[in-house]
This record gives structure tokens, C-alpha cells and sequence, in this order.
């Protein structure tokens, strides 16, 4: 008897260990293309390079509704799934990428701004795919999805209005692009990727009460605890195209952390934050090798309170503009394999005004 309980205990453990240890990682592109700018832009010959690197190593390519159907039901991913998406319903999706997804017959999913759309439907040079395009595209199975009527940042609150008055304009501004999608394409997801990657708290909980899924551009690896608010995705484009990068990035594990009250903020003024605490579910890895950088700062010193939360005191002010934090750690059930976490700032100029885009 005694026996069958440790063999239970152990199964369960080792049973507990796999089922965290899950993970899907979605990719994020804009154009493909070798005469777009640059810092949106992956060529076709590397994003065949990228394909091929999925094919050949393993990775299953599902659509993105799978991935965010099993957070919703809470069952387990299939490992190293991976969802390809691309940002701002560029022609070129259709001229260069599609042929070369289509070669791989991987699923994916674009998110268009439908009044950017509707302004360029009818033009011939228009660097945009039109409404037709998106429902051929949409009846061969690709995801339509939502980012924005126009592409206006969601958590910066224009002069003038209160930020409540700013969520009641882009509720009627989202839902206007949802209903536009649904009937130029059949499809309604409720997917939405903010734009430019910035959203506050407020906005957060506005996703959720509004029955969103919202998409960010944070990096990070995604499991059933990821929040649905702000679903993390690895930029695949330069500079990031690299296959040597990129390697990493595809084999990561979502580290399960979680920020509560006002350490879960993500827009500050300049000088305002000064550290964090982070509360942490997962013990397959040493505490002892996990590591976190911020951009500008640098990699920063991690101070355990107990095996469940630590914190960093920032070694100097977090710059103004667009700032992550990435945590990683290597696992210890999977080795070879990172834990990724990434937390988004948002950085205030020091009179409170926002940074440009």
C-alpha cells in the first residue's frame, strides 16, 4: 500500500511537471517583404527559412484559435505548437507570404484595421489587402482577426477626454471593426492585438468585460495560466530573424509569474517606478539561474524572498518609451529549454506626456 502511494505521488508529480512544462509560442510579423522598412519587415527567403526550421525540427503549426481554445477550456497544449500572425493586413501577406505558407500548409492568422481598409479598398497601389482579398483568404481558413478600427493606441488617452470617456469611444470603435470583419469576412474571433503593443489596466479589465482576447508584443512563451489580456508574442522580423535567435525563442516554456495591485501596472512617468515584485507558481527551475534584463538596463540583480516571490530594484530609472523586462531560467524537467517571462513598460515623458511612436 505504502508503495502504490509513492508511486502515486510520483506519477502525479511527474505528471504535474509535464503538463506545466507545455508550451506553444505564437510569432509575430508584419511584412514579408525585401523593400518594406526594415525594422517591420522579414525577407521571403528568411521567412522560408523560418518555415523550414518548424518543419524540420519538430514544431506543429496549428491555428491560433486551438491555442486559445485550450486556455479557455484548460486543456493541456501540445508542445512546441506554434501560431504564425501578421500585423496591419499587408499586401505583401498575400504576394510573398502566402505562397510560401501555403508550400508548408501552415494556418495563420492576420489582424487588419478595417477602417484603414475601407479607405484603401479601391485603390490600385494600395499597400493594403482589400476586403476581397481578406475573404478569399478567410475562406480558405486563415484567421481574420481585430486590431483596431483605426490603428490608435489603446492606453493613450487623447486631450480632452477622461480615460473612461477614451474606453467608451473605443468600445463603440471596436466593436464597429468587429461587426465590419464579420461581415466582409464570416469571421468574428473577438481576437484582438493592441496596437503598437501599448494597453494599461484599465484597458485590460476593458478587454475582459468586453469578452476579448487581447494580444501584445511582449515576448514569451504561452501555457494555460497565460493571462488572456495581454497574450504574449515573440517579433519574428528584423532584427529579430535570425535563426540563432530565434532557436530559443521557439523551444521556450511560459514561466508562470504573476504581478497583483500596483506592481501590475504598466504605464508609469519617468522616475516614477523604482522596483517590482513578482510572484512565482513554478519550481522547475533553480532559483539560482534565473536571470532578468530590462532594455537600457541591462541584466539586474534578483532578490528571493521566499521560493515564491522576488524582486528587482532597478539599477537606475527606466528610460522613456517602450521598455520590457525579459526573465528567463533553464528548466530543469526539460533540459535544454528556457522558461520565458516578459513584462512591458510604458514610459512616460517626465511632464506626463507620451512618448512618440
Amino acid at each position: 500500500m505504502r508503495y502504490l502511494l509513492q508511486t502515486f505521488i510520483f506519477a502525479s508529480l511527474l505528471m504535474s511537471i509535464s503538463l506545466n512544462s507545455y508550451a506553444a509560442v505564437i510569432l509575430q510579423y508584419h511584412h514579408v517583404s525585401d523593400s518594406s522598412p526594415s525594422s517591420t519587415s522579414i525577407s521571403p527567403k528568411q521567412f522560408e527559412v523560418h518555415l523550414q526550421y518548424l518543419k524540420d525540427n519538430g514544431f506543429k503549426v496549428v491555428p491560433l484559435s486551438n491555442l486559445i481554445d485550450g486556455i479557455k477550456k484548460q486543456t493541456p497544449l501540445a508542445d512546441k505548437s506554434v501560431a504564425i500572425t501578421f500585423d496591419d493586413a499587408y499586401i505583401d501577406i498575400l504576394t510573398q507570404a502566402k505562397p510560401i505558407l501555403d508550400k508548408f500548409n501552415f494556418p495563420y492568422t492576420i489582424y487588419v484595421n478595417p477602417g484603414i481598409i475601407n479607405r484603401n479598398d479601391k485603390k490600385s497601389s494600395s499597400q493594403y489587402l482589400s476586403w476581397d482579398q481578406l475573404k478569399a483568404l478567410a475562406d480558405e481558413g486563415v484567421i481574420i482577426a481585430n486590431h483596431g478600427y483605426e490603428h490608435h493606441s489603446m492606453a493613450r488617452t487623447p486631450k480632452g477626454l477622461t480615460q473612461q470617456e477614451w474606453l467608451d469611444k473605443q468600445t463603440t470603435s471596436l466593436l464597429k471593426a468587429e461587426q465590419l470583419i464579420k461581415e466582409q469576412t464570416g469571421q468574428s474571433w473577438r481576437y484582438f492585438a493592441y496596437p503598437y503593443g501599448e494597453y494599461d489596466l484599465a484597458v485590460q479589465a476593458w478587454i475582459e468585460a468586453n469578452n476579448f482576447v487581447a494580444f501584445s508584443q511582449q515576448s514569451g512563451a504561452i501555457g494555460l495560466n497565460t493571462d488572456l489580456t495581454s497574450v504574449p508574442r515573440f517579433p519574428a522580423s528584423q532584427p529579430y530573424d535570425k535563426i540563432s535567435g530565434l532557436r530559443d525563442k521557439l523551444n521556450s516554456l511560459p514561466l508562470d509569474i504573476s504581478l497583483t495591485g500596483e506592481q501590475a501596472k504598466t504605464v508609469f512617468v519617468y522616475e516614477e517606478a523604482k522596483n517590482i515584485t513578482f510572484e512565482v507558481a513554478s519550481d522547475d527551475f533553480y532559483k539560482s539561474g534565473l536571470n532578468c534584463y530590462i532594455s537600457g538596463l541591462g541584466k539586474q540583480k534578483i532578490n528571493w524572498h521566499d521560493d515564491e516571490a522576488f524582486s528587482i530594484t532597478f539599477s537606475t530609472s527606466l528610460p522613456v518609451g517602450r521598455v520590457r523586462a525579459n526573465c528567463t531560467a533553464a528548466s530543469i524537467s526539460k533540459p535544454g529549454r528556457y522558461y520565458w517571462y516578459s513584462k512591458p513598460w510604458f514610459v512616460l515623458n517626465a511632464d506626463g506626456s507620451w512618448y512618440h511612436l
